[in-house]
């Protein structure tokens, strides 16, 4: 993993008897970004029934490729999300530019940032 590496790591809460509906709206998320989005190097997805909640982590290669999914596959899904599951937190992880972070803030996502500190990948 290089110093350019963003990982972001995120919630959505769903509305009563609409985690079905959030799960599918995912599953079109991940198959847009694995087909459309070449810096976008993983996403993964996780139900807690518990909680009526899906969680997700995605892996992109830089800044540049997390803008890109931001103004494209985010874009075209936010409107969908929000009409079935409240946002947040979203926790990113790596050096997120100003600009990037200022366009999370708008969108209200909860939006925290953290640099790493150590770590290693195998």
């Amino acid at each position: 993993m290089n110093n350019q590496h963003i990982t972001v790591v995120y919630k959505w809460t769903a509305q009563p008897g609409k985690l079905d509906e959030l799960t599918s709206i995912y599953k079109n998320v991940t198959k847009a970004m694995e087909e459309n989005e070449p810096g976008a190097e993983a996403v993964h997805c996780y139900v807690s029934e518990q909680e009526n909640a899906l969680y997700v982590r995605d892996e992109f290669k830089d800044a540049a490729a997390m803008g890109f999914h931001l103004q494209t596959t985010a874009a075209s899904h936010f409107p969908d999300l929000l009409s079935i599951a409240a946002p947040g937190p979203f926790f990113f992880f790596g050096d997120v530019p100003q600009e990037l972070k200022s366009a999370t803030e708008q969108m209200q996502l909860g939006a925290e940032f953290g640099l790493h500190t150590a770590g290693f990948d195998r």
